[in-house]
């Protein structure tokens, strides 16, 4: 697999990650032993930018990655932790904590369920509004002082917050929603990013699924499964939305291409400084998404694309108004 660098300060990295989240939480059931068999696929096939976060399963996600990882080099992965979200313990969600003393209690507690003695890239999942963001990434610069951690990320911030980070210390990169449905960072943040020399992980290149090309209408969802009432999945939105995907699909098979794949090859040829983050669940979802690697799209493909999606066509809003509230990157 090809490489990318985080920006101009971070590692490079395989030219897709892996983001772990759905084999622990917030889609349903999933099998840990198929959950560990996509990791490993994962690792085979040249990935090495694997995403988790400290609040995925409350645990269970760095724990599963710590088994998928047994065995294998440490070295030759690139482990991204977000953290700060806060649970209780019937799995609500109860707001953030990015104090400095959280950010280092935090850390302890995933190098252990890791069962490694650094993180690759450490960011916190949100902006705290109560911490300002300089003494968060001032905590996460202290413990790359002290050797705990290799690079400082962020996640779902605005321009104007990625400023102030970077003049504390290095931001490797921002992780932030990015796909044909959802292309709001293009105004402000990418550019910005841009300019500070901070790389993009895309998480969401399949908009939680829509874009799979695999979703209708009549599909019911498990107990614990957040599409259930996020907005772009609700009624009249997703019968808008899976029209859009229908018009890509035609783009996708004039290619020889699946829907998923487009999707993918779209936003990593959005430029280099950008990595997606595939979410497959099973390996057989890995391999599809991985073919979007051989998939160039030409400047009358990329028209087309636009063509069957143009920028803010989506019907809905990305989350529900009580988590969009806590979006920095979208005020």
């Amino acid at each position: 697999m090809n490489t990318r660098n985080l920006g101009t300060t971070g590692p490079a990295v395989s030219s897709f990650g892996l983001g772990l989240m759905g084999m622990s939480d917030l889609y349903g059931p999933a099998d840990d032993a198929e959950s560990i068999a996509t990791v490993r696929a994962a690792l085979d096939a040249g990935i090495t930018l694997l995403d988790t976060g400290d609040f995925y399963g409350m645990g269970h996600n760095e724990m599963l990655l710590r088994d998928a990882l047994r065995g294998r080099n440490r070295d030759n992965a690139a482990i991204s932790v977000k953290f700060g979200a806060l649970r209780d313990a019937d799995g609500g969600w109860i707001g953030y904590d990015a104090r400095p003393d959280a950010v280092k209690n935090f850390l302890a507690y995933s190098l252990r369920r890791l069962g490694t003695d650094y993180i690759d890239i450490y960011r916190p999942a949100r902006l705290d509004p109560n911490v300002p963001i300089e003494e968060t990434v001032g905590a996460v610069a202290d413990m790359i002082k002290a050797g705990h951690v290799r690079h400082i990320g962020l996640s779902e911030v605005g321009a104007d917050t990625l400023r102030r980070a970077q003049a504390v210390h290095p931001i490797a990169d921002l992780q932030i929603e990015y796909s044909l449905l959802s292309r709001g960072i293009e105004e402000s943040i990418l550019p910005t990013a841009r300019e500070l020399g901070i790389g993009i992980t895309a998480y969401g290149v399949l908009s939680r699924g829509l874009l799979s090309g695999h979703w209708n209408r009549d599909r019911q969802l498990a107990a614990g499964d957040f599409r259930g009432i996020s907005p772009r999945f609700q009624g009249e939105n997703l019968h808008r939305n899976l029209a859009l995907v229908e018009a890509l699909r035609q783009v996708a098979e004039a290619k020889g291409a699946s829907v998923a794949q487009i999707a993918i090859a779209w936003v990593a040829a959005q430029g280099s400084d950008i990595v997606p983050l595939v979410g497959a669940r099973r390996r057989e979802r890995l391999t599809e998404a991985l073919g979007a690697e051989a998939v160039t799209l030409t400047a009358d493909d990329l028209a087309a694309i636009q063509q069957a999606i143009p920028a803010g066509a989506a019907a809905g809003t990305r989350y529900a108004a009580p988590q969009m509230h806590h979006l920095d990157s979208e005020r």
